[in-house]
């Protein structure tokens, strides 16, 4: 297991990364997300050895590694630019690994042939590099990581110099690989829906610090903060105040909504901040006292499973995505379905700060 423990690090003067502390299990594909320059890259670097923290440990099983050199580590490093030698064949480059730890040559071919059919390119050994398509490529920088069989798998924005449709390909096929390797991995990236494909685990970083840890899905459905919510899309933010308490019940400038969940129980008359998930909308009744809002359609878009609508309410743009769509100029009554309701305290790494 890999345990980063209070990771410190300053880049021209500034703090880049702030006491960041989380563990990697076994077979677990961890993925670090955040914007750029919020330290993803450097702070994968430290846990190679390529750079080291002013404060702060990395541990494997328990030992610290500080002081152990890059290729003692036993850890796989995989960059965008995949890093490839470009007069070797492919078998020569998925075969560098293996001739650094000085193995024999039947023990290295049978490992090369063993790791280019995981990815799909045991047919392609001895073409160049240089003659295969990106995403070939892409595999043949995986398969020369895997290997020499690494403790830790560590991939710096893998698929990013690809166009999104290879992306997606790539990514489930990334994931399974992984998985059936079985090696532990950290995966860099900034995109958020190639996350949401690979990673069994995020970890949000922002401003250095990690602004949340937890699977996808819990981070989808329960961010942690305003940042997490704003920098996963989910736009419908709304300020409010607790005017109940049991249930929970939130007023804002557009309605009361009701039942409202909630990591930590705010107080009576405590000021958050409301979350309305973009799946939930649907037609308001007339009796309804809860979860209902007036709203005039700004904008249609067709996105393939459905539609996108734009909402105008008190002064506040919703996105909400729905099945059938309503005409752009359309007036009405909405409502919203409390599972699509999440309360964020105004804590203090909870905006933008």
């Amino acid at each position: 297991m890999l345990t980063v423990e209070n990771i410190h690090k300053h880049y021209e003067g500034k703090p880049l990364l702030r006491g960041v502390s989380f563990e990697v299990g076994a077979g677990e594909t961890v993925c670090l997300l955040g914007a750029s320059g919020s330290g993803k890259s450097t702070l994968l670097r430290i846990i190679a050895g390529l750079e080291e923290a002013e404060s702060g440990r990395v541990l494997w099983e328990g030992h610290d590694l500080r002081g152990v050199p890059v290729h003692e580590r036993r850890f796989g490093l995989m960059f965008q630019d995949y890093a490839l030698f470009p007069h070797r064949s492919v078998a020569q480059n998925v075969a560098f690994g293996l001739r650094m730890q000085n193995l024999p040559p039947a023990q290295i071919e049978q490992r090369v042939q063993e790791v280019l059919r995981r990815v799909n390119l045991n047919q392609f050994a001895d073409r160049r590099v240089t003659d295969l398509s990106g995403g070939e490529q892409q595999r043949v920088a995986l398969a020369r990581a895997l290997a020499p069989r690494p403790r830790l798998l560590m991939l710096d924005e893998p698929l990013g110099a690809l166009d999104r449709a290879l992306r997606e390909e790539l990514g489930q096929f990334l994931r399974e690989v992984l998985h059936e390797s079985g090696v532990p991995a950290i995966y860099v990236t900034h995109d958020q829906e190639e996350a949401f494909m690979i990673a069994d685990r995020l970890i949000l970083l922002h401003e250095g610090r990690v602004a949340q840890d937890g699977s996808p899905s819990r981070v989808v459905q329960q961010p942690a903060s305003v940042w997490v919510a704003r920098f996963l899309g989910l736009t419908n933010l709304l300020p409010g105040r607790v005017v109940n308490r049991q249930p929970l019940t939130v007023q804002t400038e557009i309605g009361v909504f009701c039942p409202v969940d909630c990591a930590e129980p705010p107080a009576l008359n405590e000021a958050v901040t409301l979350l309305i998930r973009p799946g939930g909308l649907t037609g308001a009744s007339a009796d309804e006292q809860f979860n209902t809002f007036t709203a005039e359609v700004r904008d249609v878009i067709f996105r393939g499973e459905g539609y996108r609508l734009t909402l105008a309410s008190g002064g506040h743009n919703l996105s909400f995505h729905v099945p059938q769509a309503l005409p752009a100029g359309w007036q009405g009554r909405l409502a919203v379905q409390p599972e699509a309701l999440w309360c964020l305290r105004q804590g203090e790494h909870n905006g933008d700060d």
